[in-house]
């Protein structure tokens, strides 16, 4: 049971309110009332702050053929904007959505340097000019998600990031004070499987999500809420030992999955091999249409040494989703049955396992999902995918 004040208990019920416009997209009082097993009277106060405060609208529904047109109540999805950020090595993207998490508009930046300095400095300005760009909303910019490619602690210190070379940095501290925003730090594959968790798999309680882009991250969620560890570094799932005494890895140990089973490591050796610095997915796909051996030899052993990786994940957390990041996976054909038939164990158990639906954009529009989950103050998000075209490179 829950007790608490009665400032609290308007804080909780406010929450389950919210919670359930967000999820419905519209819904009228009564049915509030049906679902949440709050009284009417309650629901009446409730609802008449957020109107007040400019948080949802009423619409009276016109075609209704029975009895009174009921008015029902949704998110004022204009009302603010989460900006969600994903930090990576060479590149900075910058998602801005509105409360329901459509994205208004992307842009992607180019970077040539690891130097801290220099890219707090890009992340300022680009930071200000969204903020200058939507100050006619009633709310603004509510929140800032960042996603970080590596260890961020409970505290949200930047604690490693190994292609950058960070250690110890105070990006949160360091930003608040140049902006006059909230700004969270989180870790990659966390958002990832934020993302899966809030725009497709709603009425799931335990997912996985394993990235394979740069490395191999995994992302936790149970019970509508991050598994993080003693401090904050759960999920480096990509430094787990699949071959003893393989291949050298930067963590300081040889046989990391990641050195097998990520992308970054089939485009190290295509690239080493056959004298390519700028190797892109499109190589990779004209190869595969051209039936080019090699590289389907290489597919399949990155296939091969997935499967054992996600043998150890399945048995160890028994997921009820698991959802692969890859868009190497998503080229190669059958990959997914491919994998499935690898998974032969009499204990393995899951019940879904899926390439990615939203892709390489999981991250950041994770990071926004985040953002508006702090704002509405909601325990967890229901929310549409949307497609987004409107992107710019610099």
């Amino acid at each position: 049971m829950i007790t608490g004040d009665a400032a609290y208990i308007k804080k909780i019920n406010r929450s389950l309110i919210i919670k359930e416009i967000v999820k419905a997209g519209m819904i009228s009082r009564a049915d509030i009332s049906k679902v949440t097993d709050l009284t009417r009277a309650t629901i009446s106060a409730q609802v008449a702050d957020l109107l007040d405060e400019g948080l949802i609208i009423e619409t009276q529904l016109e075609h209704f053929s029975v009895g009174r047109k009921p008015i029902m109540l949704s998110l004022n999805s204009k009302a603010g904007y989460a900006l969600g950020i994903d930090l990576d090595y060479g590149q900075i993207s910058f998602t801005l959505s509105d409360l329901l998490g459509h994205p208004a508009t992307s842009t992607i930046i180019k970077i040539n340097t690891k130097d801290y300095a220099e890219i707090l400095l890009i992340l300022v300005e680009q930071i200000k000019k969204f903020k200058a760009e939507y100050t006619e909303s009633l709310y603004g910019i509510v929140g800032i998600v960042i996603a970080i490619h590596g260890l961020v602690g409970k505290d949200e210190v930047v604690h490693f990031v190994p292609r950058l070379g960070w250690e110890d940095i105070h990006l949160k501290t360091d930003l608040e004070n140049e902006i006059d925003i909230d700004v969270y730090l989180e870790n990659n594959a966390n958002l990832s499987s934020f993302a899966e968790r809030v725009f497709f798999h709603h009425e799931t309680d335990n997912l996985l999500c394993a990235t394979l882009y740069s490395g191999i991250g995994m992302g936790m969620m149970m019970k509508d809420d991050f598994f993080r560890g003693h401090d904050g570094y759960a999920g480096e799932i990509g430094h787990m030992i699949v071959v003893p005494e393989g291949r050298p890895c930067n963590c300081g140990n040889k046989g990391c999955w990641e050195k097998y089973s990520s992308e970054s490591s089939v485009f190290e050796y295509l690239s080493e091999k056959r004298q390519m610095k700028n190797l892109t997915y499109e190589d990779i796909q004209k190869w595969l249409d051209e039936g080019d051996q090699e590289v389907h030899e290489l597919l399949e052993q990155l296939l091969y040494y997935l499967s054992i990786g996600l043998n150890n994940m399945i048995n160890i957390y028994n997921p009820d989703v698991l959802v692969l990041d890859s868009e190497l996976l998503r080229m190669y054909p059958d990959a997914l049955d491919k994998i499935k038939q690898n998974l032969h164990s009499s204990i393995c158990h899951y019940r879904e396992l899926s390439i990615s639906s939203i892709g390489k954009k999981s991250c950041v529009l994770g990071a926004c999902a985040l953002a508006i989950k702090h704002f509405l103050s909601v325990p967890m998000l229901n929310l549409p995918f949307e497609q987004q075209d409107n992107e710019t490179v610099s």
